[in-house]
C-alpha cells in the first residue's frame, strides 16, 4: 500500500509561481512511476506531467516551458514548480503512483490539492 499526500496549492495571481509537493509513505520502494494530474470543474482529469522511476519526463503541450516535474527517491516526495501560472491551469491537481507488485500494477491517488489562478 502507498498513501500520497499533496501540499502546496493555494490561490496566486496570473503570472506567479506555486510549487507543490506529493509526500508517499507505506511501500515507496514498489513506486515505478509518478505523476500529476489536474482537473477542471466541468472538465476530464488530465495529465500535467510525469516523470519514471529514472527521471524520464513527459510534459503537457500547455505546461511545456512553464512547469518543471522533480523527485527525490530518498525522501519519496514528487515535486510540481509551476511558473507563470494562468487562470487556465486553475484545478484541483492530484499526485499520481503507479506501484508494481507480483505480475501487476497499482495506482495510488492523493487527496488532491487546489489551484486557483487569478486573472
Amino acid at each position: 500500500q502507498v498513501q500520497l499526500v499533496e501540499s502546496g496549492g493555494g490561490l496566486v495571481q496570473a503570472g506567479g509561481s506555486l510549487r507543490l509537493s506529493c509526500a508517499a509513505s507505506g511501500s515507496t520502494s514498489s513506486i515505478n512511476a509518478m505523476g500529476w494530474y489536474r482537473q477542471a470543474p466541468g472538465k476530464q482529469r488530465e495529465l500535467v506531467a510525469a516523470i519514471s522511476s529514472g527521471g524520464s519526463t513527459n510534459y503537457a503541450d500547455s505546461v511545456k516551458g512553464r512547469f518543471t516535474i522533480s523527485r527525490d527517491n530518498a525522501k519519496g516526495t514528487l515535486y510540481l514548480q509551476m511558473n507563470s501560472l494562468k487562470p487556465e491551469d486553475t484545478a484541483v491537481y492530484y499526485c499520481h503512483a503507479i506501484a508494481t507488485g507480483w505480475l501487476t500494477e497499482y495506482d495510488y491517488w492523493g487527496q488532491g490539492t487546489q489551484v486557483t489562478v487569478s486573472s
